[in-house]
């Protein structure tokens, strides 16, 4: 009797197991972790607080990533962009990738955001505030090699792209982004846009990988 009510319990609680282990949730940064990126580019966490994590992204970086600003302020339990940060001064975020982070991630989770902002690369750069939607989803687990080494990570696929604004010419525009997140590291090891998206945004380095990283357990 004992040893058939211990496999009636192993039984349920197989699937939480797996599901425990499918889940990833936020990762614990402090000060001093470090990432860098293809060609030197590097994204570092300078303070911890109770308002976040403030992030600083090298002026070399890809705009694509840092959105045009140098400091970034994380929130702590989905690691959401929440702030930027120019010196003592914060404002809110209110651009693009605000949730590429959105923690739990698990397998299948999507996730939509939208936004308003001018065109910080490609032929309309500046030009006109667009109103950009992002969808984001968790594709699942998959075995990567970056020049770091080699990682098991969650592939994340995100689409940006906004309607077409006849009156001035501009026609709609999409890009597929796939990024790859490694609880290991604490962060993404390896990004990969579309053909289009490199076509468009000449000059940036918009598909990356991991060269080196340094975090804390």
């Amino acid at each position: 009797m004992k040893k058939m009510i211990l496999l009636v319990c192993l039984i349920l609680c197989l699937p939480m197991m797996a599901f425990a282990q499918e889940k990833v949730e936020a990762p614990v940064w402090n000060v001093g972790d470090k990432w860098v990126f293809t060609g030197g580019r590097t994204i570092e966490v300078l303070k911890v607080d109770q308002n976040g994590y403030v992030v600083k992204f090298s002026d070399a970086i890809c705009v694509i990533e840092s959105q045009g600003f140098n400091t970034i302020v994380f929130e702590k339990s989905t690691l959401h962009r929440i702030y930027t940060l120019k010196g003592d001064k914060r404002k809110k975020y209110t651009m693009g990738l605000k949730k590429i982070f959105n923690f739990p991630f698990t397998p299948g989770k999507q996730w939509k955001d939208a936004y308003g902002a001018r065109p910080l690369v490609g032929p309309t750069k500046g030009q006109i505030s667009l109103d950009y939607y992002e969808i984001f989803k968790v594709s699942g687990w998959e075995e990567v090699g970056v020049q770091a080494e080699k990682f098991r990570a969650m592939k994340l696929e995100v689409i940006r792209g906004h309607d077409a604004v006849p009156q001035r010419w501009i026609p709609a525009y999409e890009s597929k982004g796939l990024y790859w997140y490694s609880p290991d590291v604490k962060y993404f090891v390896k990004c990969q846009y579309d053909p289009s998206a490199v076509k468009d945004f000449p000059g940036e380095v918009v598909n990356w990988e991991l060269t080196s990283f340094k975090v804390k357990k």
